[in-house]
């Protein structure tokens, strides 16, 4: 009996844990259920619903919002009712209910965008890292390789003039000249004075022996090696003096006191000299004859002092420095005297052209074509009007020539003179001799250079002349 009993209070327990369970489900309870079950079932719904109450009326008064509990019941009772029973029912596949993969789904992707972030910003963090050390480098490099270039193009020493002797083999390349030369600590770099050659187009360097010194720039260096040395070895020289191409006298004897033990009023003096004319004359008979019969010269010697760079010895004289000048003009002239004769030109005539050419024009086709407008003006009996005339006549070095310097009273003022003038207005170089020797035809009458540019531009007719004055000298355009 106490058996049965027992059986029956385990029955009883175990069809009210059921029927609990069913209700949380949502399930209907069949009518076989005993009457007991019924009553502990609804005793325990009351139960959940009064704390559901408690708890959500204690929420609502933290929220201070008022709740109709009828309505709001069933409400959140069928979500609480949904959302349970997805918790507790499993899928199809006996695995965990869909809400919970969606969850974790979501979990997942939002851990992987966290992470992918987290990864792109390492990564651009290193990208910029690398970029900033990458042009950190090439500006250092660029800087660097600026700083070499710019120093080897500056003299080695500018306070040490001790010259050196230097031999340049037969069949040397440039490279091998520029490796010679630092190897004779004249240069700084040969690398760069390679390419400094190359870039000055400078290929017809000679051999010989040469005397240099640190002080010397790279322009001085390549007109020396362009020029040629001796033959043989010879005595080291006190010092350099170097003629630009263009110097006139007054400006060579600038060079000349700056770089030796000579004054320049000893080497006016000199130029004065009428009697060292005529030895110079007798040595050099070809060269001088028509500027022996010029008259109304300042210096009978003026374009024969050529430019270039001569050697000095504190025990010469004054006469010996200025004869090795003209030893050097005549040798470059003498090829040209058949031209010249050929031509019913005198030498006088042609360095007279030739020193306004090498002031006028830069480059070789422009000064061809100046050289030709000259021609072209004489052949017109027009005077020449250039403004380097002008400017030997004043005895003056300035930038603008005004319309009273126009009226100076001598007779190298091309503006009023016509012809060639009384003789060279400087020391021309052999590029502008040769430009007058060989000409481009043209039938320009006319020429202006833009000095900020350095082009020319010629014309015909004044009018043309004129607008193109006021485009690139007066900087003016025409209004429309």
């Amino acid at each position: 009996m106490a058996e049965d009993n027992q059986n029956n209070q385990d029955h009883s327990n175990s069809s009210f844990k059921d029927q609990v369970l069913r209700s949380l489900r949502g399930e209907e309870i069949g009518n076989d259920d005993s009457a007991s079950s019924e009553h502990n079932a609804q005793n325990l719904s009351q139960h959940n619903e009064a704390e559901y109450n408690r708890t959500y009326r204690s929420q609502a008064n933290d929220q201070e919002e008022p709740i109709k509990l009828d309505e709001e019941m069933h409400s959140v009772g069928s979500r609480s009712a949904d959302h349970h029973s997805k918790r507790v029912e499993p899928t199809e596949t006996g695995g965990q209910p869909e809400s919970s993969n969606s969850n974790q789904n979501n979990e997942n992707d939002n851990g992987n965008k966290r992470t992918r972030k987290r990864e792109d910003r390492i990564v651009s963090r290193i990208v910029l890292i690398v970029a900033s050390v990458l042009i950190l480098v090439i500006a250092i490099f660029g800087f660097t390789f600026y700083k070499y270039v710019n120093a080897g193009l500056q003299p080695l020493d500018k306070k040490n003039t001790k010259l050196v002797q230097v031999h340049i083999p037969e069949d040397s390349s440039n490279k091998k000249i520029a490796n010679i030369l630092e190897d004779s600590k004249v240069i700084k770099s040969g690398l760069v004075f390679n390419y400094y050659a190359k870039f000055k187009n400078l290929t017809d360097f000679q051999a010989g022996y040469y005397q240099m010194a640190p002080d010397m720039t790279l322009d001085e260096i390549g007109a020396l090696l362009r020029e040629g040395g001796t033959a043989e070895p010879t005595q080291l020289a006190d010092g350099k003096v170097t003629i630009p191409e263009g110097f006139d006298i007054d400006k060579i004897g600038d060079a000349i006191e700056k770089n030796t033990d000579f004054k320049k009023t000893q080497f006016i003096e000199l130029m004065k000299d009428q009697a060292f004319f005529d030895k110079m004359k007798e040595k050099y008979p070809e060269l001088l004859a028509s500027a022996a019969e010029a008259s109304g010269v300042r210096y009978r010697l003026e374009g024969y002092l050529f430019p270039a760079t001569y050697d000095y010895y504190k025990d010469a004289k004054l006469e010996d420095f200025v004869d090795q000048m003209i030893a050097k003009s005549n040798s470059v002239i003498e090829p040209y005297i058949p031209m010249i004769h050929a031509k019913g030109m005198t030498i006088q005539q042609v360095l007279s052209l030739a020193s306004l050419v090498e002031k006028e024009g830069v480059r070789e086709e422009d000064r061809k074509k100046i050289a030709q407008v000259f021609f072209n003006r004489i052949a017109a009996n027009m005077p020449l009007q250039s403004d380097i005339s002008i400017l030997y006549a004043l005895g003056e070095h300035k930038e603008v020539v005004t319309y009273k310097d126009l009226e100076v009273d001598s007779p190298y003022n091309l503006y009023k003179n016509t012809g060639y003038g009384p003789g060279p207005f400087n020391s021309p170089s052999e590029q502008a001799i040769n430009a007058v020797l060989n000409p481009i035809a043209n039938d320009f009458l006319y020429f202006v250079a833009d000095i900020s540019t350095g082009n020319v531009y010629f014309a015909e007719t004044y009018e043309q002349h004129q607008e193109f004055v006021d485009k690139y000298v007066n900087k003016t355009e025409k209004s429309e």
